[in-house]
């Protein structure tokens, strides 16, 4: 599984699935724009949600969890990556959210 970086998540918004794997109350602090939430709890159960033929950029409140549904999608058939220190490094570059 590979991690990219905030900035790279950045330029991949309108390119790749970004999936944000957080819990609702976490979600309701903000959200990557365009980006699908899937709690990590529901993912397997919601798999259907994703394209399998274009990249996902997993996304948690640290990077933590990104990382472990990233192998999960890689490992179902997805190609799957997480970003580095997730939604904190995320507002901490001042981008956007929803």
């Amino acid at each position: 599984m590979s991690e990219i970086t905030v900035a790279d998540t950045d330029a991949r918004r309108g390119a790749d699935q970004i999936l944000d794997v957080r819990e609702e109350s976490e979600v309701a602090e903000g959200m990557i724009p365009e980006a699908l939430h899937i709690p990590m709890g529901d993912l397997h159960a919601r798999l259907n949600e994703l394209d399998p033929a274009v990249p996902v950029v997993a996304v948690c409140r640290s990077g933590n969890r990104s990382s472990t549904a990233a192998e999960a999608l890689n490992q179902a058939g997805f190609t799957a990556s997480t970003m580095t220190g997730g939604m904190i490094a995320w507002q901490r570059a001042g981008l956007p959210t929803t």
